[in-house]
């Protein structure tokens, strides 16, 4: 199939788009390198340079790939940002969302595959969380992410668009060639790791205090690769709906630190810090559904797995990305 990837030279979709060219895909990656990196694309891919805001941009790259489908993983994703600047993702993870939709349906685009966030559920009512559970975000990343799974729907019943969006746990890990380097990053696991090549003196732990065993938040950790592959099993015909990607197993930042100690054999020291606004307790996946519908089964279930592929990543790369 020829597949137009948003975000491309971002860290999940720079790895999606390395897996699909290796199952046979044709790709064409577009990003405007705000948060990407140019050299995350694989040379086996066809680069645009995006710039969503100029008018018939987006559109001018929906005909030039003329694709069978999209994966669309461009979006703002820093939820402390989101909770000081809500504008900048409403306008990026909505408007330019909405201009990308309306391209689709204008050049007869089949499938849409989305890259949502768990976010979407706030605190959840129940563990291990499922499809079914009511959303209510708290912070206006997750908003944002769910205002656009709504616009999807509408556009599925009213224009036929085939659409699946995937709400992801925690990616982490990494492929041999493709890792995270984010400009700003947020995520545990990169920055626990930056502590081990020595590159800081400590991490830090934001909230000690929440009702879990150790006082610290808890989440699900699923391999990049692995929702790479739940993403070209979504290319499915007749696939649809909302699926949440996760191991169903729920880490904490203490075992999360523990489990790079161990990988890296280095010492690393933690600073504890008060709570993140709006980080919720505990969020952990329930994936049975992508399991059944889609065949889709993690290679990567075990956290210390997937801290090895990071660390060998970061060891490979230290400074990451150069540009």
């Amino acid at each position: 199939m020829r597949i137009l990837v948003t975000g491309g030279a971002g860290y999940i979709g720079s790895i999606c788009s390395e897996e699909l060219l290796s199952a046979g895909h044709q790709v064409t990656v577009y990003d405007n390198l705000s948060e990407g990196h140019r050299s995350a694309v694989d040379p086996r891919a066809t680069f645009i340079l995006g710039k969503p805001e100029e008018d018939g941009n987006i559109l001018d790259a929906v005909r030039s790939a003329s694709p069978d489908a999209i994966m669309h993983f461009a979006a703002n994703a820093l939820v402390g940002e989101s909770m000081t600047n809500p504008g900048k993702y409403f306008h990026n993870n909505v408007a330019n969302g909405l201009k990308l939709l309306d391209a689709a349906v204008q050049c007869n685009v089949k499938k849409f595959v989305f890259s949502s966030t768990c976010a979407t559920y706030g605190p959840p009512e129940r563990e291990p969380m499922t499809e079914d559970l009511p959303q209510r975000p708290i912070n206006p990343y997750g908003e944002s992410k769910l205002m656009f799974e709504k616009i999807l729907q509408w556009y599925g019943s009213i224009h036929g668009l085939d659409f699946i969006a995937f709400r992801y746990f925690n990616a982490a890990g990494a492929s041999e060639k493709y890792g995270e380097h984010h400009r700003t990053e947020t995520h545990l696991i990169p920055n626990v790791l930056k502590v081990a090549l020595g590159r800081t003196d400590h991490c830090e732990i934001f909230g000690t205090d929440y009702p879990t065993p150790d006082g610290t938040c808890i989440r699900d950790y699923i391999h990049i690769e692995d929702l790479a592959q739940a993403h070209i099993l979504g290319l499915q015909p007749g696939k649809s709906g909302f699926y949440n990607l996760g191991n169903g197993d729920g880490y904490s930042v203490r075992q999360v630190i523990d489990a790079c100690v161990k990988v890296s054999g280095k010492k690393i020291p933690s600073v504890e810090k008060p709570r993140r606004p709006g980080d919720p307790p505990r969020l952990v996946a329930k994936a049975d559904k992508a399991n059944r519908e889609l065949g889709w089964k993690p290679k990567y279930p075990k956290l210390e797995d997937i801290v090895a592929t990071a660390w060998a990543w970061h060891r490979k790369y230290p400074d990451g990305y150069p540009d």
